[in-house]
């Protein structure tokens, strides 16, 4: 019995870690829209450059702390990961920035659908006819979330769309690094490579910021940092399956909570049955997949 209420107690850390870090993937992109409620003129590259540069001092006051030393066995996978990564915070950011927190949050979180279509194009052997289907059933999801109430878009939607598709490809990547390489490592090469190219592409862009715009940027930085660790944590207790389908409340989180802390205007019941239909989408693929 004690054993038993001790698993229990793992697994509910787990989700409750989980849920934890969506919540806080979720602030760090409320924060963001705080400083423009402000007026800061902080360019979206700033908080992006200052989210993996505040990524790598942490990775390597850890590393420190556990002496652990960086083992490069596949760099392409690792190269691969960050440029992606690098795509999809920058695509979210800007996303947050030109449209509302929910929906840059929401189109963000339908990487899962395009995971699935990327397996069907490229791996032959994980090719699900049922998967596809219910693809198509979300992406009606995702019209209706960017043509909320009238058969148009706003071209700054795409941001938040672009964002889901690169980091389809970042969690492709990861996938593939994970196979040969320790946590560590990754984060060293997500953070440290990850900071350099923002810095290269975006330096004429950036600042030194003011202490009224760090404040904004450290706590950004920090609050994703947070949810990284949360969400590294979380899977050590739960399942993929239980971890992929908490991971998708973000969505339900950004609706919300968007018109209560970030004075996002509220979702339409377009925007609403849209944020549903991913959702659902996001955890039956997530089932699917476990059963396979």
């Amino acid at each position: 019995m004690q054993e038993k209420f001790q698993f229990d107690l793992k697994v509910l850390l787990g989700c409750i870690c989980i849920f934890g870090s969506a919540f806080f993937f979720y602030l760090a992109t409320v924060i963001i829209k705080w400083a423009r409620i402000k007026g800061l003129q902080v360019d979206t590259a700033s908080f992006v450059f200052a989210r993996f540069l505040l990524g790598f001092i942490s990775v390597l006051i850890l590393m420190a702390l556990k002496k652990k030393k960086i083992r490069v066995k596949k760099k392409r996978y690792l190269i691969g990961r960050t440029v992606a990564n690098c795509v999809a915070v920058y695509c979210f950011f800007k996303g947050v920035d030109l449209t509302s927190v929910a929906q840059a949050n929401i189109l963000n979180m339908t990487y899962p659908l395009f995971i699935a279509i990327f397996s069907w194009i490229f791996l032959k052997e994980q090719r699900d006819a049922v998967a596809i289907l219910i693809v198509f059933f979300a992406f009606a999801g995702i019209w209706l979330i960017l043509t909320p109430g009238k058969m148009s878009f706003h071209l700054d939607s795409l941001w938040g769309l672009a964002s889901g598709i690169s980091a389809a490809i970042a969690i492709m990547y990861l996938n593939l690094s994970r196979q040969v390489h320790d946590t560590e490592t990754i984060l060293f090469f997500l953070f440290g490579l990850g900071s350099v190219i923002i810095f290269i592409f975006f330096f004429n862009k950036m600042h030194l910021p003011q202490y009224s715009e760090l404040k904004y940027l450290f706590f950004c930085s920090l609050s994703a940092i947070v949810g990284q660790y949360l969400i590294t944590l979380g899977f050590k207790y739960v399942t993929a399956i239980e971890g992929g389908i908490i991971s998708s409340t973000r969505i339900l989180l950004a609706a919300v909570l968007g018109p209560v802390i970030a004075m996002d205007p509220a979702l339409s019941a377009s925007g609403w049955t849209g944020a549903l239909l991913i959702f659902v989408g996001n955890v039956y693929l997530t089932l699917r997949k476990a059963r396979r």
